[in-house]
């Protein structure tokens, strides 16, 4: 069967891909970045498309091309730069669906999620009903599969959080600490979908993917802990609510920088209104058993990978937040205090020239640092910030040696920039 997923290179979506492909079936990805996808899953054609302009019907003729059954992976956890939760998960997909009835597809298997209902308290949750309602209405071969929190070898969304959480050293800040949750291997998720589009499971069903027992957060943050070798915490501070949404809507602003951080405003309400769901009709129609939050632990060997992947993700915001300041109040220092800075060097190079470089410097370091906040554009500027400082201090030998010597190191600190510029540039990766 040649199948086709959309959102291929997702946490579920590369599962469900390497499943698909280990149980015989011609894979096609479709993803917002093609090239993407064919680095991490290079052995499948891959299809670049931006769901935001997947609107008709006919925007998905050429993607379906001789496609025999569809998995929907795609999905975003709220609104930002570059998300739009009503085209992404509603009208992109009720697109789809129309377009895979005109060609007479024969199965449709949806990702969906707990709770995703028209009354949802979040646009994730209605968006996403919106989207299983229409195919419910379809002539389609359907299937909704509903996962709980999804654990994976990968990392993206809650598992994020969660190895975030885990990677505080001695004292344990957590908000909603008592919230339930039931979790789900991601590769039960990708071999349920293998199992519906072998026929093994009855279809037209929606099917809530979760474990038999919830957990609290508190306690999966415990096993993830213990998981990746870290001793338990010396303390639980259980937070108030209020300061856990504080955060988030820093978080949620940071989104329409392009940031897609986990912890945000829709995360904490799915988890005030605990991520749970029923598993006994998935078990009753013959799915496969869906391994408990310690066996899934268990078959996946934490190494220093995970450890060093949770530290970086606690303090990775500090460090882009921290070299945008460092760039933005440079170059506003150097506009305001232009004719001081350009005072330094006009001997050398006339008063004129000197205003003129003391501004046009003020402006590159304004700019560095506002690029430094867009996600998009944040690996090109810390490779500009090096490359500027580089500049600075060339020019500043020329016309100023003699700040070398500078009790305040004000040529010298340039260099723990210029570091900070690389680790950003390093570690800004989103999958």
């Amino acid at each position: 069967m040649r199948v086709l997923v959309v959102g291929g290179y997702g946490l579920i979506g590369l599962e469900v891909v390497r499943a698909l492909r280990a149980d015989g079936h011609d894979v096609v990805g479709l993803a917002r970045v093609a090239n993407r996808g064919r680095r991490l899953c290079p052995g499948i054609p891959w299809i670049g498309a931006d769901l935001r302009r997947m609107l008709r019907p006919g925007d998905w003729t050429a993607a379906l091309s001789e496609i025999d059954a569809v998995v929907n992976a795609s999905g975003a956890l709220q609104d930002g730069s570059r998300d739009d939760l009503a085209l992404v998960q509603d009208k992109s997909i009720r697109a789809l669906v129309s377009e895979c009835e005109r060609r007479g597809m024969r199965q449709f298997v949806q990702i969906s999620a707990p709770g995703a209902e028209p009354g949802g308290k979040t646009a994730f949750l209605y968006t996403k009903a919106a989207a299983d309602e229409a195919l419910r209405q379809s002539r389609l071969d359907w299937t909704i599969l509903k996962p709980g929190l999804v654990i994976g070898v990968g990392a993206y969304g809650g598992t994020t959080l969660l190895r975030m959480l885990a990677a505080t050293p001695f004292v344990q800040p957590l908000v909603l600490a008592e919230a339930k949750i039931q979790t789900v291997a991601c590769r039960d998720v990708a071999e349920a979908v293998c199992a519906v589009l072998a026929g093994k499971v009855a279809s037209k069903q929606d099917y809530d993917l979760v474990e038999d027992e919830a957990h609290t957060l508190a306690d999966i943050v415990t096993a993830m802990r213990r998981w990746v070798g870290r001793d338990d915490a010396l303390y639980v501070w259980r937070l108030p609510k209020w300061i856990g949404f504080k955060l988030a809507r820093l978080a949620d602003l940071a989104g329409w920088f392009g940031w897609r951080s986990p912890l945000r405003t829709t995360a904490l309400k799915a988890l005030a209104r605990n991520v749970t769901g029923d598993p006994a009709p998935w078990r009753e129609a013959g799915g496969l058993r869906l391994t408990p939050l310690e066996e899934t632990l268990e078959a996946m060997p934490a190494t220093m990978q995970e450890r060093v992947f949770g530290r970086v993700q606690l303090v990775f915001p500090f460090l882009v937040v921290t070299l945008a300041a460092f760039w933005l109040a440079s170059g506003i220092i150097g506009v305001v205090e232009r004719d001081q800075a350009a005072a330094l060097i006009a001997d050398k190079t006339g008063p004129e020239a000197a205003i003129y470089l003391a501004v046009l410097g003020a402006a590159l370091d304004i700019w560095i640092g506002w690029m430094v906040l867009w996600r998009r554009w944040t690996r090109f500027a810390t490779w500009w910030s090096i490359a500027v400082s580089i500049g600075y201090l060339v020019g500043g030998t020329i016309l100023l040696p003699q700040m070398w010597a500078d009790p305040l190191g004000a040529f010298v600190k340039v260099f723990p920039a210029m570091a900070l510029a690389l680790a950003v540039a390093a570690l800004v990766e989103e999958r």
